[in-house]
C-alpha cells in the first residue's frame, strides 16, 4: 500500500476503532459483546497457538527440570534414607534370626539336661570391670539370679555367677584363668580339675595320672555339692591334646571348650537345678562316620587265554 493521505486516514481510523473494542471488552468482562468474536478467532488460531507451544515446550521443560532439580536432589536424599534404613532392617531382621537360633539351640540344652534357666543378654563385657573375662548380663536379683549360679548357652559351659546387681549380674567365664570347674570324661567317667588359660585351651588336671585319654575325648561339668555354683552334665569341651604322665600321680590334658567366649549374646543362667545327673545326655551327637566305598578290582588277562576261573568249553 502506498504511503498517500488516505492509507494514513485508514491506519488512524483502525487504530481508533481498535481501541474503542478494547474499551468495549474491558468494560463488558465475561458479557462482553466481542467475547464469540473471540471464541472465534480462538477457534482459528488456537491450532497455531499449540503448534508454536508444542515447539517451544522442549526449552520450557529444560527450564522446569532446572528449576525443579532441587526437588528431585531431596527425592533422591529421600530415597537414599529409605533404602539405608531398609538395609538398616533387613541387618536387624538377620541378627533377629542369630538370636532365634542361638535362644533355640539354648532351650534344647536346658531340654536335654533338665535345667531350669532365665535368659537373659549379655550388655557388657570385662573391660568395664578389669582386665579378667567377664562379661554383664540384663537379668539380676529381681529376675530371681544369685551368686554362685551356672551360666550356659547352646554350645555348653559359660561361666559362674559372681556378683548380682537388682538388674545386672556379672558372670565370670569359664576361660578366666581364675575359673575352676570339676570335670568328668565321657564313658570313662574319669574326673579332672579344668582352669581357664585365657585365648588358650582350658588346662585338666586329671586326678588319674594312669587314665587312657586320647584326642577328642569329651568332658562334662561333675557338678558341685547342692549344684553350686555348677550343675552336673553341662559339656564343657573336647580333648585336643593330652601330655604324658611321666609317672606322675596326676596328668594334665587340653581341651578346646564348646563355647566361643568372644562372641557371646544369649545365655542362660540354671536357676533350678535338674533332679538327676543327665550324665552325657546333654553332649551334642557325634558326626556319623562315613561308610566306606566298596572298591572293585578288575585284573586283565593277556589275549587269547581263558581268564582265570572261566571254563573254555575244552576237555582236556
Amino acid at each position: 500500500m502506498r504511503d498517500t493521505r488516505e492509507s494514513r486516514l485508514l491506519l488512524v481510523l483502525l487504530i481508533a476503532i481498535a481501541f474503542a473494542l478494547i474499551t468495549v471488552d474491558i468494560r463488558g468482562g465475561e458479557d462482553s459483546p466481542v467475547d464469540g468474536a473471540r471464541r472465534a478467532a480462538a477457534t482459528v488460531f488456537g491450532p497455531v497457538e499449540d503448534g508454536v507451544s508444542t515447539a517451544v515446550d522442549p526449552i520450557g521443560n529444560a527450564i522446569g527440570a532446572v528449576r525443579d532439580s532441587g526437588d528431585r536432589h531431596d527425592r533422591i536424599a529421600e530415597l537414599e534414607r529409605q533404602n539405608a534404613a531398609l538395609k538398616g532392617k533387613l541387618g536387624s531382621d538377620d541378627r533377629n534370626r542369630s538370636r532365634v537360633r542361638q535362644l533355640d539351640s539354648m532351650l534344647k540344652t536346658a531340654g536335654a539336661g533338665q535345667y531350669g534357666i532365665k535368659g537373659a543378654e549379655v550388655i557388657g563385657i570385662g573391660a568395664a570391670q578389669g582386665f579378667s573375662w567377664t562379661v554383664t548380663i540384663d537379668a539380676g536379683a529381681n529376675d530371681g539370679i544369685k551368686r554362685d549360679m551356672t551360666v550356659l548357652n547352646g554350645d555348653g559351659l559359660v561361666g559362674r555367677v559372681t556378683t548380682v546387681g537388682p538388674g545386672t549380674a556379672t558372670v565370670l567365664l569359664a576361660n578366666d584363668p581364675d575359673f575352676t570347674v570339676g570335670t568328668r570324661m565321657e564313658k570313662s567317667d574319669e574326673l579332672g580339675f579344668a582352669t581357664g588359660q585365657g585365648d588358650r585351651p582350658l588346662s585338666v588336671q586329671m586326678l588319674n595320672g594312669k587314665a587312657e585319654v586320647k584326642k577328642g575325648d569329651r568332658l562334662v561339668t561333675f557338678g558341685s555339692q547342692a549344684d553350686k555354683p555348677f550343675v552336673p552334665g553341662v559339656p564343657v569341651g573336647e580333648v585336643v591334646r593330652v601330655d604324658p604322665s611321666g609317672g606322675n600321680l596326676t596328668r594334665n590334658v587340653f581341651i578346646k571348650p564348646y563355647v566361643g567366649f568372644t562372641k557371646l549374646d544369649i545365655v542362660g543362667v540354671v536357676v533350678e537345678a535338674p533332679r538327676e545327673d543327665p550324665r552325657d545326655t546333654v553332649l551334642p551327637k557325634k558326626p556319623a562316620k562315613p561308610k566306606p566305598t566298596p572298591t572293585v578290582t578288575v585284573t586283565a588277562t593277556p589275549s587269547g587265554q581263558p581268564a582265570e576261573g572261566v571254563d573254555n568249553g575244552n576237555e582236556q
